[in-house]
């Protein structure tokens, strides 16, 4: 699946139908949070799918509420993976699920794969079309071992901090930076942990939160 998605990439690009620009757009809207190798039900759909349970986190940093119409999310690929909409206000987050990525791509007729974030290692981009331009917002690659099952990659503090592991649920014990910070993953809330270990929340306690 993977190979067919580079493969439909470079066709897009070709096409001109995928993102392309190196500019970058100003923008407070910022990738926050994200898990490229889930191994539990994060979408809260009762099962457990590698595919759907994946999930990016964006943050409004600014002081005033944001038209999310016109930003994409795209893996390193750069093929469109989800179209936000709405509005965000200051401050508050949106996760995006795989499934919602997937559901998103099969009605918009485009390659269905979900985020397909790879668990080798890949890129989280955010987009925005400017007119006639689709210039990039913000981005970050990883590699496997901020990839693996459970662990989290996110923004400490929430939108302007450095990118850290969030595993309480999967400790990291390597030495190859970035290290793991001891949290568990928030999807759709602040990042509040900080970077001072604590101890790991037995998975029945996480649920009851993200119910």
């Amino acid at each position: 699946m993977r190979i067919a998605s580079v493969l439909v990439g470079l066709l897009l690009v070709l096409l001109g139908l995928a993102p392309t620009a190196p500019a970058h757009a100003q923008s407070p809207l910022r990738l926050n949070e994200f898990m490229a190798g889930p191994a539990r039900d994060w979408d809260g759909s009762g099962t457990f799918s590698s595919r759907d349970d994946e999930w990016v986190e964006v943050v409004n940093a600014g002081a005033t509420s944001l038209a999310l119409d016109g930003f994409i999310i795209t893996d390193g690929d750069s093929l469109p993976r989800f179209a936000l909409s709405g509005s965000l206000a200051p401050g508050d987050h949106r996760m995006v699920t795989g499934k919602e990525s997937y559901d998103w791509e099969k009605a918009t007729g485009h390659p269905a794969f979900g985020l397909s974030l790879a668990n080798s290692g890949d890129a989280v981009m955010l987009w925005q079309v400017v007119g006639a331009e689709t210039l990039r917002v913000d981005a970050y690659t990883y590699t496997s071992h901020e990839a693996a099952a459970d662990r989290a990659m996110g923004r400490s503090p929430d939108a302007t901090g450095a990118w850290v592991i969030f595993d309480a649920l999967d400790p990291y014990t390597g030495t190859t930076p970035p290290q793991g910070n001891g949290c568990a993953p928030t999807p759709g809330a602040a990042n509040a942990c900080g970077s001072t270990p604590v101890r790991s929340v037995p998975w029945g306690r996480l649920r009851t939160i993200y119910r």
